[in-house]
């Protein structure tokens, strides 16, 4: 049996996890998060008291002792960290620069992508993330590139944070996502840029019914549904 993935990819904040989401509850798809992989390795770094960005060499001996599994259940996708739940964890500012600091070590992303295409030859599957066009899954069946204003983007993580009892400042969420889009689409391995064969899709102004409507139409056209 030929499985079918759907890769959606775009920077953070563009509203990926959440619109993935609820596309594939909706078809019956499994829905792989692969940036909650790379948070859960920056918690464990951060755990560890290591300084990510000047301190590689340790990041890449402590991932050696470092195993993190996804599982799911009827509220959605779960983050095991050392057999850990971390799934409750993994969403703060500091985690999210941390993954994204994390996600320029090749060796890193080597040993997650490896897990993300284990996941994907044994389900019908939505994944999101930086690179699953490019790299993780350069053969999936449909491409979308997720993408929004960085206004736009930072103001929907702001009120995401918010609404989960965080004390956070607007200027230093879009600061973050700045610094954030600049790690990830300049990093010298797997960086985030849209496939050659993805369709592009900008969210700005959009309500996530218009986004997930677009989108899922997109999916079952290209599906023959």
């Amino acid at each position: 049996m030929e499985f079918i993935n759907i890769a959606i990819d775009g920077p953070s904040g563009a509203g990926k996890s959440t619109i993935a989401k609820i596309i594939a509850k909706e078809m019956g798809y499994i829905y792989i998060d692969t940036g909650a992989m790379y948070r859960a390795v920056a918690l464990k770094m951060l755990n560890l008291g290591i300084d990510i960005k000047n301190e590689q060499d340790k990041v890449i001996e402590a991932l050696d002792n470092t195993e993190v599994d996804i599982a799911h259940s009827d509220e959605g996708q779960l983050i095991f960290l050392d057999k850990e739940d971390v799934t409750g964890k993994i969403r703060t500012p500091e985690v999210s620069m941390g993954a994204s600091a994390v996600a320029v070590i090749k060796e890193v992303r080597l040993k997650l992508v490896e897990l993300q295409r284990i996941l994907a030859k044994k389900n019908n599957c939505i994944m999101d993330g930086r690179d699953i066009g490019t790299y993780v899954l350069p053969n999936a069946k449909i491409k979308i590139f997720l993408t929004a204003s960085v206004e736009d983007r930072a103001k929907r993580r702001y009120d995401e944070l918010l609404e989960k009892g965080q004390k956070v400042v607007y200027e230093d969420v879009l600061s973050d996502m700045i610094k954030r889009d600049k790690n990830d689409s300049e990093r010298s391995f797997a960086p985030l840029k849209p496939a050659d064969d993805s369709i592009l899709i900008d969210t700005s102004g959009n309500t996530l019914e218009k986004s997930v409507n677009i989108i899922k139409s997109i999916i079952l056209d290209k599906i023959g549904k």
